[in-house]
C-alpha cells in the first residue's frame, strides 16, 4: 500500500505541525491499528514517539499539531482542554445563509441510536461556533468557521442545525459528493458510456488556521495550511458555474 505523503508545516524539537490530507485518520483507528494514520507515520518518520494533541476527522484536510516530548504534550493540552487556541476553518455548505454571519451554540451529545454520530440535545456537552461567509453562490457557499470547543463533528452538527449541513457529508449531509452537472446543468456534457467523476468525494472541510502558545517559547504560533486539490478544483467549477453575478460562461 502506498503511504500517503505528508506535509510538514513546522517542527522543532516540541512539536510539529502538518497539514494533514483528506482520508487519513489522525490517530490509530480503535479497532484495526493497521489502517494508515497520521500519528504513526509521523513516528515512522522522525523516529521518535509523537504524542496527540488533538484531532481532525477522517475527511478533514489541514493544520494539525503533535507533540514530541512529555511537557510540550501536557502544556498543548492544557490549552486545548481550555479552548484557548485559535481554530479556522473553511467549508463548502449547501444552501444561501439568510446572515452573512452569526453563532451556533447548540449543545452536543453521542446519538445513541447511531455509535460515532453526535446530536443536539439540551443536557449535552457545551458547544461554541461561529461562521462568517466569505463567498455566496446560487447553490452553496464558502465559510469560514471558527470554533471555541473542539466537540467531536461540532461543525458537521451546528451547521447541519441551521439548515446548511457540509457539501459531501456523509452522515449529516444532503450528498456524498460533488458533481459538476449540478452547477452546470444543461451545458454539462458526457460521453455516451462515460460515467461522470466527482469533483470532491468526501467532507467539504478544511482545517486552514491554526494558533497557540509555543509550549517552549510561550509565545504566539500560527499556522496555515494551503487548501487541497479537490476543493480547490470545486471552488473553480464555481465561480464559472454558480456564481450570483452573471458571467459569460462559454465553454
Amino acid at each position: 500500500m502506498k503511504k500517503p505523503k505528508v506535509e510538514i508545516l513546522y517542527q522543532d524539537e516540541s512539536i510539529v505541525v502538518v497539514n494533514k490530507p483528506s482520508g487519513l485518520l489522525s490517530v490509530p483507528d480503535r479497532f484495526d491499528v493497521n489502517i494508515p494514520n497520521l500519528k504513526h507515520l509521523l513516528a515512522e518518520i522522525f523516529g521518535q514517539t509523537v504524542r496527540t494533541v488533538h484531532r481532525l476527522d477522517r475527511d478533514t484536510s489541514g493544520v494539525i499539531c503533535f507533540a514530541f516530548t512529555e511537557d510540550a504534550h501536557r502544556h498543548l493540552s492544557q490549552q486545548f482542554s481550555a479552548h484557548t487556541p485559535r481554530k479556522t476553518y473553511w467549508a463548502l455548505v449547501e444552501g444561501a445563509l439568510a446572515t452573512t454571519e452569526g453563532t451556533i451554540d447548540f449543545p452536543l451529545v453521542e446519538d445513541p441510536r447511531k455509535p460515532g454520530r453526535m446530536m443536539i440535545a439540551a443536557k449535552g456537552l457545551e458547544t461554541h461556533t461561529a461562521y462568517r461567509v466569505l463567498q455566496q453562490y446560487q447553490s452553496v457557499a464558502w465559510v469560514a468557521v471558527n470554533i471555541f470547543t473542539g466537540r467531536t463533528h461540532q461543525i458537521r452538527v451546528h451547521l447541519r442545525a441551521i439548515g446548511h449541513p457540509l457539501v459531501g457529508d456523509p452522515f449529516y449531509g444532503q450528498r456524498s459528493a460533488f458533481l459538476v452537472s449540478s452547477v452546470k446543468g444543461k451545458k454539462f456534457r458526457l460521453g455516451k458510456h462515460a460515467t461522470e467523476q466527482p469533483l470532491l468525494e468526501r467532507t467539504a472541510l478544511h482545517a486552514a488556521q491554526l494558533a497557540f502558545l509555543h509550549p517552549t517559547t510561550e509565545q504566539l504560533v500560527e499556522f496555515e495550511a494551503p487548501l487541497p486539490k479537490d476543493v480547490r478544483a470545486v471552488l473553480q467549477q464555481l465561480e464559472k458555474w454558480d456564481s450570483l453575478t452573471p458571467k459569460n460562461k462559454s465553454e
